[in-house]
C-alpha cells in the first residue's frame, strides 16, 4: 500500500509523523500537495487539548499553499499550480448556507478540526474550495486563511472612518484584524500584554497606536477617547476574562466582536449592556469574499510575507518546534512548515 507521511496529534501532547494510506481523490476534489502550513492558535489548542470541536488522533492545519496534483478536467485547475484553501468545508444547503453565510454552516467541517488537515504529504479537498490566487507565493498563499479571519470580523463590525477601533489581543489573528479595520479607515489601538507583539503591531498595522497591558492601562486607554469608549473592540485572546473585560471599553451604541472561542459562559453585566446598547457579534471562520479582500490586499503590497512569518520548522522537526511555540512565543508572529 503506498503511504504519505502526515504529522498525528494522537492525543493532547503527544505529536508523532506518521505513515498513512495514501488518500483518494473523491467525486469533486482534487488532490493537492501541501507546500506550506500555517500553524494556527487553533493547533496549540489542539497540541494542548483546549479545542472544543475535536476528536482525537487528527492530522493538523488548515492554513493552507497546495499545489494541485490530480484534479477533474472540467474543473479549471492548473495542475502543479499554487493555491490557497478555503478549510471550511460546508454543505451547501442548511439554513446558514441557503442565506450564503457558508462560514457557519449546521454541518462544517473544518480541516484540521473537524477532519484531517494539512500537516501532510497529500490530501483530498472539493475543487470548491481551492481560491486561486494568480501572483502569490507559497509563503503568501499560507498567510492568506489566517488574515481572512481578522478581514471578516472587521466586516461583521462594518468598521469604518467614523470609528475608533480597540483590537485586545495581538496574536496573529488579532493582528490581522487591526490590520483590515486599519485599511478600512478605523483609527485602531492595539493592546496586549506581551511588549514584542504590540512592536509587532506598530511595525505591521498602519498608523495604530499601542498600549502595554499593565499597570495604568484602563486610563491610557481612557486618554485615547477622552472617556468616551471605542466605537468598536474586538476581542481576540482566547481568554474569558480578556473577553468579560472587554464590555467596559465599548462606548454608548458601539460594537463589540468576540473573535476567539472560549470553553465555558462569558458573563456581563445585563445593565450596562442595555444601558450602552450594545451590539454584540461573534465572528466565526471567513467567506469567500474575505479571502479575495486578503489576496488583493497582499497584492497591494499591504501584507508582506517577510514581515509576517518570523518562524519556520519542517513536518518532521514540527514534533519538537510545535509544543516549543506554545509556551515559548518569543518573537513569534506565524510559524509555517514547509514541505517539500
Amino acid at each position: 500500500m503506498e503511504t504519505i507521511a502526515a504529522l498525528v496529534c494522537n492525543k493532547p501532547g503527544e505529536l508523532a509523523v506518521a505513515q498513512r494510506p495514501r488518500p483518494v481523490r473523491g467525486e469533486g476534489e482534487a488532490l493537492v500537495a501541501p507546500r506550506r502550513v500555517g500553524i494556527c492558535g487553533t493547533d496549540y489548542h489542539i497540541y494542548e487539548g483546549n479545542q472544543p470541536f475535536l476528536n482525537y488522533p487528527r492530522v493538523m492545519g488548515h492554513e493552507l499553499a497546495v499545489e494541485v496534483v490530480e484534479a477533474p478536467s472540467d474543473s479549471g485547475l492548473e495542475i502543479g499550480g499554487i493555491y490557497v484553501v478555503n478549510p471550511y468545508i460546508s454543505c451547501g444547503t442548511c439554513i446558514a448556507c441557503r442565506k450564503g453565510k457558508f462560514n457557519c454552516c449546521t454541518k462544517i467541517a473544518v480541516l484540521g478540526v473537524h477532519r484531517d488537515g494539512g500537516m501532510a504529504s497529500l490530501i483530498s479537498i472539493p475543487v470548491g474550495n481551492l481560491v486561486r490566487a494568480e501572483g502569490l507565493s507559497a509563503d503568501e498563499c499560507a498567510m492568506v486563511e489566517f488574515l481572512a479571519i481578522g478581514a471578516h470580523a472587521v466586516s461583521r463590525a462594518a468598521v469604518s472612518s467614523d470609528d475608533r477601533v480597540l483590537l485586545i489581543g495581538a496574536g496573529p489573528i488579532g493582528l490581522g484584524a487591526a490590520l483590515f479595520a486599519s485599511l478600512a479607515g478605523g483609527a485602531v489601538t492595539v493592546i496586549d500584554k506581551d511588549a514584542g507583539r504590540l512592536d509587532a503591531a506598530a511595525r505591521l498595522v498602519p498608523n495604530c497606536k499601542t498600549v502595554h497591558a499593565v499597570d495604568d492601562f484602563a486610563a491610557r486607554l481612557d486618554a485615547i477617547t477622552d472617556s468616551e469608549g471605542f466605537d468598536v473592540v474586538f476581542d481576540a485572546t482566547g481568554s474569558r476574562t480578556s473577553i468579560e473585560e472587554g464590555f467596559k471599553y465599548v462606548t454608548n451604541g458601539g460594537r463589540y466582536v468576540l473573535v476567539s472561542v472560549v470553553k465555558g459562559d462569558i458573563n456581563f453585566v445585563d445593565a450596562d449592556f442595555h444601558r450602552k446598547e450594545i451590539s454584540l457579534f461573534g465572528s466565526r471562520n471567513a467567506l469567500k469574499a474575505d479571502f479575495e479582500r486578503v489576496i488583493a490586499a497582499i497584492k497591494a503590497g499591504d501584507a508582506k510575507s517577510r514581515d509576517w512569518i518570523t518562524h519556520r520548522t519542517s513536518l518532521s522537526g514540527a514534533v519538537q518546534d510545535l509544543p516549543k511555540w506554545v509556551t515559548d512565543k518569543t518573537g513569534l508572529i506565524k510559524a509555517v512548515i514547509e514541505i517539500s
